[in-house]
């Protein structure tokens, strides 16, 4: 179990540095807005909700950047080419991205629950503070912005007595962004359950969509500068260490204290989203250019138990073994995509895809292809983009796993070492009693299946492939570290799942 230590603990390092930045994140702004002295007097209205709310935005940011990257499939499939000489523990990280991709979803819903909880604590001292009439510090505070005619003196919101929570929520740039975000992140992470992405895929797929909304409308959350502080002007004039106890002298012409000067804190989400939202648009510029070349489809085959087999061309496509594509019909849909892996090997002059009714999606396409009077309907291709199975070739004994349609990745590895041996490739580590193997249907006994190979194969690194679900997946990732030697020298089971 030496090699599957040494992933795992890669793995949680990775996950350590990412909580490690969120908790440092947060513990700065929560010290900065709870101490520093550009907020005092926000502070004597809010408290420590200011505080709060302020460092579950600077996480909600960071997260915000971080959740695109994962889900870049270009950047991926480049990031893995560019890893093939590094070893396996690094690469294996990338196949992890959706699992990345939820977790930082989590994290973003956790600080929007402080955040929201915070401003509610803050509007509600900010009504408080706007009705008190007993002349305490947060009341002048509040009645600034009449008082004061020389600049932009307002620290509360809520302008008057009457003015209500709602009203300032709906008709303020901050406060009707916020609702709208919210509800798109709702709707977004209930839409990707798994019982609904997997029975009602169209449901998860437009429904996702709405990252559009939420990251437009966190780019111009904070523009209304609702949240203020003392200007820096002000501070020199009037520093809240010396005139603070003396506000109710503030503005006599005798006394050294001015009124204080209020600015709004500068909008700062889109600084953190700018860069992986243009990385995104270059993305989906890229995709949609690929997917407006022309796909010729060369051959259909009909096979039972509704499974459909496209073979086509298409002008500059270059694959490897175990990549999938996204595939359009717009005859059906045009705003639908959807992933399938290449059931072709390289060595050959097409690339085709078997397709499962799964669904409304999937069982209309082969409708439209049943119907033979029929013109063949349109296709569009985006991909191929990379999965852990290109690694296939790295070991020098693998284990090809698969569940229902699960088996179509291995169709493609299958096809290519038959074409590698027959062409004498040298440059493949996989020894040749691979092929020897016989294909066996039905649930095996993993035990002894692992037993064997470790018996056969004492010094060899043995990759474990899989395309199925997750009970499977957690008996053969345990099964790889119950045989995995703990000399490194000795058999080494590496597990990898296909994720889409």
């Amino acid at each position: 179990m030496g090699n599957w230590v040494v992933t795992h603990w890669f793995s949680v390092l990775f996950l350590a540095a990412w909580l490690g930045l969120n908790i440092f994140l947060f513990v700065h702004a929560f010290l900065f807005f709870e101490k520093a002295d550009k907020y005092y007097y926000t502070r004597q209205i809010l408290g420590s909700a200011l505080a709060w709310a302020r460092a579950s935005a600077r996480c909600l940011n960071f997260n915000s950047m971080l959740i695109l990257l994962p889900v870049c499939r270009n950047l991926l499939s480049f990031l893995r080419g560019s890893c093939s000489f590094c070893r396996r523990t690094l690469r294996k990280q990338l196949d992890h991205n959706l699992t990345f991709h939820k977790l930082v979803a989590y994290m973003i819903c956790l600080h929007t629950a402080i955040h929201i909880i915070a401003h509610l604590f803050n509007f509600e001292r900010y009504s408080r503070s706007r009705q008190a009439t007993d002349g305490c510090l947060a009341s002048i505070l509040s009645n600034l912005s009449h008082q004061e005619k020389e600049g932009d003196s307002w620290l509360n919101p809520i302008q008057s007595p009457n003015m209500t929570v709602e009203y300032v929520t709906f008709t303020s740039i901050a406060g009707l962004t916020g609702v709208i975000i919210t509800i798109a992140l709702v709707l977004m992470v209930t839409s990707a359950m798994e019982f609904i992405r997997r029975s009602y895929f169209e449901v998860f797929w437009y429904t996702h969509h709405i990252f559009i909304i939420y990251f437009v409308g966190l780019g111009i959350h904070g523009i209304g500068g609702m949240v203020r502080g003392q200007t820096e002007e002000s501070l020199d004039e009037s520093h809240p260490h010396k005139c603070a106890e003396f506000f109710e002298k503030w503005g006599d012409p005798d006394s050294h204290c001015k009124r204080p000067q209020f600015e709004g804190l500068p909008a700062e989400s889109w600084k953190w989203i700018l860069t992986p939202s243009i990385l995104y648009i270059f993305e989906r510029i890229l995709r949609f250019y690929r997917s407006r070349q022309k796909v010729v489809i060369t051959k259909v085959v009909m096979y039972p138990s509704k499974v459909l087999e496209l073979q086509m061309n298409k002008r500059g496509f270059s694959m490897e073994v175990g990549q999938y594509i996204f595939v359009n019909c717009p005859l059906i849909s045009c705003l639908e995509w959807h992933p399938f892996t290449l059931t072709s090997a390289p060595e050959e002059d097409f690339f085709s895809i078997h397709i499962r009714a799964a669904g409304d999606w999937t069982e209309s396409l082969i409708r439209a292809f049943e119907q033979q009077h029929s013109p063949v309907p349109r296709i569009e291709v985006d991909g191929p983009f990379g999965t852990v199975s290109e690694d296939v070739f790295q070991y020098e004994v693998a284990m090809l796993v698969g569940a229902g349609i699960g088996v179509t990745p291995f169709a493609s590895i299958l096809k290519s070492i038959w074409y590698k041996f027959r062409n004498a490739d040298h440059s493949l580590k996989t020894q040749k009693d691979g092929l020897k193997q016989k294909t066996f249907f039905g649930r095996p006994m993993w035990d002894n299946e692992f037993s064997t190979i470790a018996t056969a194969h004492p010094k060899s690194v043995v990759g474990v492939f899989l395309c199925g679900p997750q009970t499977l997946a957690r008996s053969l990732r345990k099964c790889c570290q119950r045989y995995s030697s703990l000399n490194p020298r000795k058999v080494q089971f590496y597990f990898n799942k296909e994720n889409f």
